[in-house]
């Protein structure tokens, strides 16, 4: 399997916002996975009030469910990430999580979107990804 992340000079530099304009994946299984909040699994909010700790959470719960199937954050190739209210307007706690959990030039694609609400009044961001990775183990 190979995978390539692409940002082209024909559109613009997304790289320092945590992102990259293409992902191609040629082979693999593909793994899609719900929306990841900053729950831990007692359902306690990690980073009350505070979007990047959030961000950084919903990140480390996408790895802990691609480790369920023979995955790591390596393997994301897009992601859709929802963000309450205001909070869309300053987006740099949530860039941060982003380059801090990938690794420069494995950036996966990425759409933002700015909602009313989230599942928990508490919740300010929910992260919804796509993995590829080479082969799922033995069930």
């Amino acid at each position: 399997m190979s995978k390539r992340f692409l940002n082209p000079p024909s559109l613009f530099s997304s790289e320092q916002y945590g992102f990259s304009q293409i992902a191609e994946v040629r082979g693999g299984t593909t793994i899609y996975l719900a929306g990841q909040v900053a729950w831990n699994p007692e359902k306690e909010i990690e980073g009350p009030g505070h979007l990047g700790v959030q961000a950084t959470a919903a990140l480390n719960n996408i790895e802990r469910a691609l480790a369920e199937v023979g995955g790591n954050r390596c393997d994301v190739v897009a992601m859709r990430i929802y963000i309450r209210n205001d909070y869309i307007h300053d987006d740099t706690p949530v860039q941060e999580a982003l380059k801090g959990f990938f690794a420069p030039g494995s950036l996966p694609v990425s759409t933002w979107i700015g909602v009313a609400a989230l599942a928990h009044p508490d919740f300010l961001v929910e992260i919804e990804a796509t993995a590829v990775i080479d082969e799922l183990p033995a069930s």
